[in-house]
This record gives C-alpha cells, sequence and structure tokens, in this order.
C-alpha cells in the first residue's frame, strides 16, 4: 500500500505557518484545527521545518516565554519529507525508527498533505482486518 491511499481519506491542504510567526500563533492553529504538527513554508510555499506540540513542550521546559519566540526559533529544521508513493510500510519504519510522528507530503516540491502515525496505523489496522476477514471467509467455506 502506498501514502497516496492514506492521502485520499484525508482533508485536502495542509495547514502551515511561517518562520516568523509566534509560538502564540502556532499553538492557536494547532489547537483550531485539532492536529498535533504545523509545516513551516517559505514564501513559496517550500517546506522549510516543521513545529510539533512536542517541539513547544521541550522548549517550554527551558524557556518560560516559549510563547513569545518565532516558530523559527522552536521548529525542527531536519525535516523529513515522504511522497505518495512511499510505501506504507517504509514510512512505519522510518517514523518509527527515527521518532517522529507527522511526515509532511511532496509532489515534487508542492506540499500536498501529511499523515501521522496514527494514520499510518490505521491504514496497518484496517489492511490487516481485511486479510483477517478474507481467511475466516475462506476458512467457513471450507467446512462446508
Amino acid at each position: 500500500m502506498k501514502v497516496r491511499q492514506i492521502l485520499t481519506t484525508k482533508p485536502r491542504g495542509v495547514v502551515t505557518t511561517t518562520p516568523t510567526a509566534s509560538i502564540h500563533e502556532a499553538v492557536a492553529l494547532l489547537v483550531e484545527h485539532a492536529i498535533g504538527a504545523l509545516v513551516v513554508v517559505d514564501q513559496a510555499r517550500k517546506p522549510m521545518g516543521i513545529l510539533s506540540e512536542r517541539d513547544v513542550v521541550w522548549r517550554a521546559a527551558q524557556d518560560q516565554d516559549v510563547l513569545l519566540r518565532t516558530v523559527a526559533e522552536v521548529m525542527t529544521r531536519d525535516l523529513v519529507l515522504g511522497t505518495p508513493q512511499d510505501d506504507v510500510m517504509a514510512v512505519a519504519h522510518l517514523m518509527t525508527e527515527r521518532r517522529f510522528r507527522h511526515l509532511p507530503i511532496v509532489d515534487g516540491d508542492e506540499l500536498i498533505g501529511m499523515v501521522s502515525i496514527g494514520d499510518v496505523l490505521k491504514t496497518q489496522r484496517d489492511s490487516y482486518r481485511g486479510e483477517i476477514d478474507t481467511l475466516e471467509t475462506q476458512l467457513m467455506a471450507d467446512e462446508k
């Protein structure tokens, strides 16, 4: 299964922010959209980083004025990007090994989506459930 199949189940578009936005503004976006991360984009909407809840919490442990900082000061710059052609199992492995929960998806230079570890796990669960249902149907047919 490919990432493109996950994207078909999600709303179009990605919630983004700019590096000059305040953390307070970014947190408001996270809450408003009930999401765990924002892709940080430049003026051409090219991804340049990601700001996750974890980034904010870790920075808050060191800096009580974190909400006054800019996104650029707190975001993760080591951005990992996926593509619609990526295999879901490979994405699951990458996210688990690198310990991140949100993967921006690009098609060429265009940001087209975001998948979370929850999206990946749900897709895998649904796939396994389908295989189990098929096997159960086959076993029941063999018993007749």
